[in-house]
């Protein structure tokens, strides 16, 4: 009778094991597809921040490059750190670039004001095969906006002194002088990112 009993028992255990195990199982699935989605999430990011520099990036060499084409005309420079130039191209094509090399694809780019740039990228790859239904299709999606900050202040020259080009002013003490009767080689010029930061949004 206590073989039988204690055989009874081992019967009813099994399938208490195999339920706990299957949940085990199942918990672990469920982790792995909330992993997976959240690696995917962070590509998608890394995409959107990635494009959104890039297309910044490129307005600021693009307006640098405005300021030594105006370097004597001062009169335009505030026009210019304000991030507005002659001649100014779209910038979204480096967002594109730098989205592919992170394996997404643009969905949108916009200049939300002249010294900032929002992106909206979408992932190439879906979340993959999971217990969750539906993300073998799903792909995710981030947006990111990059800004573009003036690194440098002047104050114009009075008008009886036109012939003088104004200081800059710069972050970090840096004075730059400009003699209008001596120009200057582009290379000894400010580089644009002594001109100006880019940085994501907060």
């Amino acid at each position: 009778m206590i073989r039988s009993r204690r055989f009874g028992d081992s019967g009813q255990a099994f399938p208490i094991y195999i339920t706990v195990v299957g949940g085990l199982l199942f918990l672990a699935f469920a982790y792995l597809a909330v992993g997976q989605a959240a690696a995917n999430r962070n590509g998608a990011q890394t995409a959107a921040d990635a494009a959104a520099l890039a297309a910044a990036q490129d307005r600021r060499d693009q307006l640098a490059g405005a300021w030594v084409k105006n370097i004597l005309e001062p009169e335009k420079w505030r026009d210019i750190f304000d991030g507005m130039a002659d001649g100014l191209t779209p910038s979204c094509w480096r967002a594109e670039q730098l989205a592919a090399r992170n394996d997404a694809g643009v969905l949108s780019c916009n200049a939300g004001d002249f010294l900032s740039y929002t992106v909206e990228v979408e992932t190439n790859k879906t979340v993959g095969d999971s217990i969750v239904p539906g993300t073998e299709t799903k792909k995710s999606r981030a947006t990111a906006t990059a800004e573009i900050d003036a690194r440098c202040g002047f104050e114009l020259p009075a008008e009886e002194a036109e012939e003088v080009l104004p200081v800059l002013r710069c972050k970090g003490g840096i004075d730059w002088e400009f003699d209008p009767e001596k120009p200057q080689p582009v290379e000894l010029l400010p580089k644009p990112e002594d001109l100006f930061d880019v940085h994501l949004a907060d």
